[in-house]
């Protein structure tokens, strides 16, 4: 395999590896019952104008296993940081004391968990997909290279096996993330 085909292998890796982060990224903010103060990673709160992730104007904790304690730095936030919170999807009320915000995380309920399973395959769906198209991507540029005569018919045949090993490694990846999440999910 010739240098330029092994740097478009390690750029498409690059980005399946990419894929598995955003998957990743994605199942964080996604709550199984338990407190995890990566779901309050998408609410913007109002900063003095600006959209703000909550945890860079409060301090999130978790004092116990279905409890987040949001403390602001400064007390004039905490009506932004619940008002943003009511706003958003979370589904919980938060309460204040004046100091801080509580999260109560409820059980989830069945119907609410097969939901979130759903979710997570769609995710994972999607993951699969992208990193398929990175494949088809790649794929391409080999037959481009083996028509514009850079490389030999068996460089190609060569290196569309390893792209297709890359592939499945990377896909069984997301597989078994799913898994994880969805049992997760729905242990109770």
């Amino acid at each position: 395999m010739n240098e330029l085909m092994k740097e478009k292998l390690d750029a498409s890796e690059k980005a399946m590896k990419k894929t598995i982060d955003r998957l990743q990224n994605e199942f964080a903010t996604i709550r199984a019952g338990r407190a995890n103060p990566s779901v309050l990673d998408k609410i913007p709160v109002d900063y003095y104008g600006s959209p703000t992730p909550i945890n860079q104007v409060a301090a999130v904790s978790v004092p116990e296993a279905r409890m987040l304690l949001i403390t602001p730095w400064d007390p004039s936030m905490i009506r932004p940081i619940t008002k943003a919170i009511l706003a958003s999807e979370l589904g919980i009320t938060p309460t204040d004391d004046g100091k801080a915000i509580r999260l109560v995380f409820p059980q989830l309920t069945e119907d609410r968990r097969k939901e979130l399973a759903k979710t997570v395959k769609k995710y994972g769906d999607e993951a699969k997909v992208a990193v398929r198209n990175e494949r088809r991507d790649l794929l391409e540029k080999y037959k481009r290279m083996k028509k514009d005569s850079e490389i030999t018919e068996d460089d190609q045949k060569s290196a569309d096996k390893k792209v297709q090993t890359m592939t499945d490694r990377f896909t069984e990846e997301i597989d078994k993330l799913v898994a994880a999440k969805e049992k997760e999910i729905m242990s109770i």
